[in-house]
């Protein structure tokens, strides 16, 4: 049973929140106000969530008195029990909702994305098949009303991905895709296999969170190497006679990002810059879990590329996903765009680790 007191006294806070929102010398400090704006929709949702819970908890106790009542009319207490038996079904839902709405929120789940694809094992039908996997979030994401924008690519000779960068902006697109990094296998015949024999390929997907002003990645100019370079594509021809690719490298780390999709070179280097931040600003998360002791959770992995996560098997149209045991004989629709059973599949099965943690925790 949750505790009503507490949940009443963290929304509390909402009135303070509300007027704190509306206050115009908060709304000119963009990184307090973000900062507010999330902190009252997290509240939002758990004034929600309890309302809910505890209308259906007053509910059941009321039905309960009257079917447990020596004193109620027989029919009455007949329609209790009956009714008392559909609220107390619904009632370890709610509480999963509520105690979800109850955890700490992650700020990055809200934010805009940057996926990764990269060709792995398999030459230029891991190319393609990375170009397949591209396309798949591309629909996914014009489905749900996200821009996709191309970054860097690097294109094969007969239409794949060697690698291919690119962002997801919307709102909560890093919560969704979070779950998508790791490596991706596919069994098929490939376009270049004459005998029709099916061959076992692989592409990797890296997902993580845009970079935001409140982040506060500071790079030391002298800790940057910029190198220009003119755009390319399949076969590594030019296709751009300007030299505006660019490729940043921080030195201290050794990460490296580079963008050639806009044709302005100071475009490029703006992008390259935000992707750079973006991957330190990753690596100081897992550098922090790991000091703190704290492993990431099984579900999301621990982001190798080596780690199967999903195999794409085209003879049987069938989908598997290895973390949650799913598999579905859609695989042709997925591949349109309609991830949305895998991922309502991982973010369940993700929230009931975080409870698992968070109980034990307790």
């Amino acid at each position: 049973m949750i505790d009503r007191q507490h949940v009443e006294k963290l929304l509390a806070r909402l009135p303070d929140l509300e007027q704190a929102l509306s206050d115009p010398g908060n709304a000119a400090n963009q990184k307090k106000y973000r900062a507010l704006v999330r902190e009252h929709a997290a509240l939002k949702k758990l004034e929600t969530r309890a309302a809910e819970y505890f209308r259906s908890v007053d509910h059941v106790a009321e039905h309960r008195a009257l079917a447990e009542s020596e004193d109620t009319d027989p029919e009455l207490r007949d329609l209790a029990r009956e009714e008392l038996g559909e609220l107390e079904k619904a009632l370890p839902r709610l509480e999963q909702e509520l105690t979800a709405a109850l955890l700490h929120p992650d700020p990055n789940e809200e934010r805009n994305a940057i996926l990764e694809i990269r060709a792995g094992t398999g030459g230029e039908e891991a190319a393609l098949f990375a170009a397949d996997l591209f396309r798949m979030y591309s629909h996914y994401a014009e489905a749900r009303g996200w821009k996709i924008g191309v970054i860097d690519a690097s294109a094969s000779d007969i239409g794949g991905y060697k690698e291919v960068l690119f962002s997801v902006e919307g709102r909560g697109a890093y919560g969704v895709l979070q779950y998508e990094s790791g490596g991706h296998r596919v069994q098929r015949v490939p376009v270049t296999e004459s005998a029709g024999r099916i061959h076992t390929s692989a592409a990797t997907v890296a997902v993580f969170p845009e970079v935001e002003e409140q982040d506060e990645i500071e790079i030391a100019p002298q800790d940057l190497r910029i190198d220009i370079f003119c755009s390319s594509g399949p076969g590594g021809q030019s296709v751009n006679t300007t030299y505006s690719a660019v490729r940043v490298t921080h030195l201290p780390t050794g990460l490296v990002a580079q963008s050639q999709d806009e044709r302005s070179q100071h475009r490029n280097r703006e992008k390259a810059i935000g992707v750079l931040k973006a991957r330190i600003l990753d690596r100081k998360r897992r550098e922090e879990r790991e000091r703190m002791g704290q492993a990431r959770r099984s579900l999301i992995g621990s982001g190798d590329r080596s780690e199967r996560v999903r195999t794409y098997n085209f003879p049987q149209n069938r989908i598997t996903d290895h973390r949650v045991n799913l598999t579905l004989y859609s695989l042709d629709r997925v591949l349109e765009g309609d991830l949305g059973e895998i991922v309502r599949t991982l973010r369940d099965h993700d929230l009931q680790a975080r409870l698992d943690e968070s109980a034990v925790g307790a």
